[in-house]
């Protein structure tokens, strides 16, 4: 494959996970500082990692979220918190799952921040129930 499929595809994928308004905005922020960064993850992360077939989308996120539990990486915890609820179809029992699990093998300190940001996440898009 060469660059331009894997950025094409890599875009597809992106719009797939993060969802056209997240990619739009990121787009619209490109700048002579930040261009060639946006181009190595749309077609790396993207065009290369999300778009073989062993794993499913579903899988992926799981590991992506519970990853950014064990590196404390918070932007993009949210980030893919948020995609998983409104473009993945994920509920919040499932992140609740994830982060019971990354709870045992990232720390409490780590699941209990992922809890409150999470949570935060699920609160404004109306889905936390009693």
């Amino acid at each position: 494959m060469d660059d331009n499929q894997r950025r094409d595809d890599g875009m597809t994928q992106r719009r797939k996970v993060l969802g056209n308004e997240w990619v739009d905005k990121s787009i619209t922020n490109r700048n002579a500082f930040n261009t060639d960064f946006q181009d190595l993850i749309t077609r790396y992360a993207w065009g290369d990692i999300w778009t073989r077939p062993h794993f499913d989308h579903r899988t992926r996120r799981v590991l992506v979220i519970g990853t950014m539990v064990a590196l404390g990486q918070w932007d993009e915890f949210r980030l893919h918190v948020r995609a998983a609820l409104s473009e993945g179809g994920f509920t919040p029992e499932d992140i609740k799952e994830i982060l019971l699990q990354q709870a045992i093998y990232c720390g409490v300190p780590a699941a209990n921040h992922a809890v409150k940001e999470a949570g935060a996440i699920i609160a404004e898009l109306g889905l936390l129930k009693g």
